[in-house]
């Protein structure tokens, strides 16, 4: 194997290092295993792009996750699967309070769902399909190939379409993203990490490797002298003795996000008065950017960096939300928090930020960023609709949105936690019953509140409140998948079809 800093990129699934962002046309498949034998020759042979680089950009790339119960179907062994996590084998709509903790309720309740939700099942098989533009019909005819047509039932072709390097409602998406530090150079010592860092432990979104807290991620660990299929599997670097199923994997989250473009411009144009330069910078406001990416605070706060959009930046000279409100969308989604608030050093006053013993509530500590951040591998889908078109009474129907994709190793700590602590908590850095503008759903609090509104602090002093806010943002479908590395591929292809023990 070809490492460098031990990380063995030959069998890491490429998606995991590279975005594919070239690669601009997408097929995503949602399969069913229709026979179990057949499905296992097409997996051993199946041409899985890798993580290695190479001198020119590939043309393709094939990448491909199963679901708790396509691991099943493949016969993996139930001792083996209980090593992965409960979020995983439980599922996205595995249980009621799970979707009132993602915001799955009312129109985003898995009832209502395409895919996925409570009343069709969740697939076996995610498979993702890259190309040049104008070659995904013969990559789609050179996968597939032999044994594939027998092997699986297409329940699904997901939309994708690109629209170059904006979401649907027209902002420049994939601006920040986490920095994997693959060398392994920085220190997860919380000593010499209490400030904001893009550069992530490995381990964050890799399994088998140490993450922020400096320890390994639960993952299924097999005894080789139980099992010699397992021999060939990596080492567990945590327990020598036993090969690691999960090493070089991780946990793909996907959600079918529908976007309400014509409503989003609309609401925002009446509450504008028609305004255009009002609308957009109420429409800023709500994600944090403008639409070109310029982060909000870029033009107020002295020393934040203009390249790649003004990724190099936190919020804490802008702690009440002044110039990007706290509520806005990538506010919510990446705080940009160290693991402590700026100049609190003293163990007594951590201790008194830990305990939430602040002198105001502006001051109450958000969870550090470094513990809950995700890789995300989308992709957009439906026709473009500039707000100057969406606006108009007879602007094009269409359905728009987000195929949300991100890669993970803890999918309770770091999806889920984001999904409900930032993403739609009402409470979120001291925000006073409202929900996420752009994802949020606005059903009313147990008590009756409502949360359909968005606040706009002002230095002066003037709250400017957005009022009555519709839910732009639909859950369509969704499920929690596994990403094999490739070593671990072959060994669930590999696995008896019979369900007998492999061992010798």
């Amino acid at each position: 194997m070809n490492k460098t800093s031990n990380f063995e990129f030959d069998d890491l699934q490429g998606l995991l290092r590279f975005g594919h962002g070239k690669l601009t046309d997408t097929c995503f498949m949602l399969l069913n295993i229709a026979d179990v034998n057949a499905a296992k020759q097409w997996l051993s042979a199946a041409p899985i792009t890798n993580a290695s680089t190479t001198d020119a950009l590939p043309d393709n790339a094939l990448q491909i996750a199963f679901s708790v119960e396509g691991l099943r179907m493949l016969k993996l062994k139930e001792s083996v699967i209980e090593g992965f996590s409960d979020e995983f084998i439980v599922g996205m709509t595995g249980d009621e309070s799970r979707s009132r903790r993602l915001g799955d309720v009312g129109d985003n309740t898995p009832s209502k769902w395409e895919w996925g939700g409570s009343e069709t099942a969740v697939p076996h098989v995610l498979l993702l399909l890259y190309a040049r533009q104008g070659e995904l019909d013969h990559w789609r005819t050179t996968v597939e190939g032999e044994h594939f047509a027998t092997a699986f039932h297409l329940l699904s072709q997901l939309p994708t379409q690109s629209i170059n390097e904006i979401e649907p409602f027209g902002f420049v998406d994939g601006i920040s993203q986490p920095t994997i530090d693959w060398m392994q150079k920085q220190s997860t010592d919380i000593h010499e990490r209490d400030r904001y860092s893009n550069l992530l432990a490995p381990g964050e979104m890799v399994l088998g490797y140490p993450n922020e807290y400096g320890y390994y991620t639960p993952r299924p660990l097999i005894d080789p002298q139980e099992d010699r299929l397992a021999a060939e599997l990596p080492d567990a670097e945590d327990e020598p003795r036993l090969k690691d199923l999960g090493r070089n994997g991780t946990y793909l989250v996907i959600r079918q996000l529908s976007q309400d473009v014509p409503g989003f411009w609309q609401f925002l144009d009446k509450e504008a008065a028609s305004d255009a330069d009002r609308r957009e910078q109420i429409a800023a406001a709500m994600v944090g950017r403008k639409r070109n990416g310029t982060p909000l605070i870029e033009q107020h706060i002295p020393g934040v960096a203009a390249e790649d959009h003004g990724n190099n930046f936190t919020f804490d000279l802008d702690p009440k939300g002044n110039h990007c409100p706290i509520g806005a969308h990538i506010r919510r989604a990446n705080p940009r928090t160290g693991d402590f608030p700026p100049g609190v050093t003293g163990l007594f006053s951590r201790l008194l930020k830990i305990l939430g013993f602040a002198q105001a509530p502006e001051e109450d500590l958000i969870a550090s960023s470094r513990f809950h951040r995700l890789l995300r591998r989308g992709r957009s889908y439906g026709p473009v609709l500039s707000p100057k078109d969406a606006v108009k009474p007879d602007a094009p129907a269409g359905d728009r949105g987000i195929q949300f994709i991100c890669l993970v190793a803890n999918i309770s700590r770091q999806f889920e936690f984001v999904q409900n602590a930032w993403m739609v908590n009402s409470k979120f850095g001291g925000v006073q019953n409202e929900r996420g503008p752009l994802v949020g759903h606005r059903k009313p609090l147990i008590d009756g509140q409502s949360t359909d509104h968005f606040n706009r602090p002002d230095a002066a002093g003037t709250m400017r409140t957005v009022c009555h806010l519709p839910q732009f943002v639909t859950v369509r479908g969704g499920g929690y998948f596994f990403m094999p590395g490739l070593r671990a591929l072959k060994y669930i292809a590999a696995t008896p079809a019979n369900g007998r023990d492999s061992a010798s």
